[in-house]
Parts: C-alpha cells; sequence; structure tokens
C-alpha cells in the first residue's frame, strides 16, 4: 500500500506501420511524444516531456532508441 509503485511494463507498438515522433511547439517549446503511422500520417500523443526523464522514461516504456525518434515542429 505504502510501498513504492512499480514501473509500467514495456509496451509494444507496431514497428512496420509506426514512427516515434517528437512534436515541439515553435511558440511556446510544449514538446509531446508519440507515434506516427506511416499511412495516414495520424499522430498519436502518448506523453507530455518536460525534461530529460520524461524522455528516458518514454524511451524505455516503448523501447525506442533516441536515434530512432524524429521531431517534428
Amino acid at each position: 500500500m505504502f510501498g513504492r509503485r512499480k514501473k509500467p511494463e514495456t509496451i509494444p507498438y507496431d514497428r512496420s506501420g509506426k514512427v516515434p515522433v517528437i512534436r515541439s511547439s515553435i511558440c511556446t517549446g510544449e514538446q509531446v511524444a508519440g507515434f506516427k503511422d506511416i499511412v495516414s500520417g495520424k499522430f498519436e500523443e502518448l506523453m507530455l516531456i518536460r525534461d530529460g526523464k520524461d524522455l528516458a522514461e518514454f524511451l524505455r516504456q516503448y523501447q525506442v532508441e533516441e536515434s530512432e525518434i524524429k521531431r517534428e515542429w
């Protein structure tokens, strides 16, 4: 009850149909991590990125390498 939280397990995603993307706002600098469908171009928001810890959590949770992530503005 008062112990430590369990870290969420890794969540698989469709590597053949989706690309990991970080969308950044030019005005506010807000960043959102998610996956973009290759065919339709639809973006699925998953996590707000406020600092390096949030980015590291996204990378760990979805088993993504930082070199795989594309940035969009």
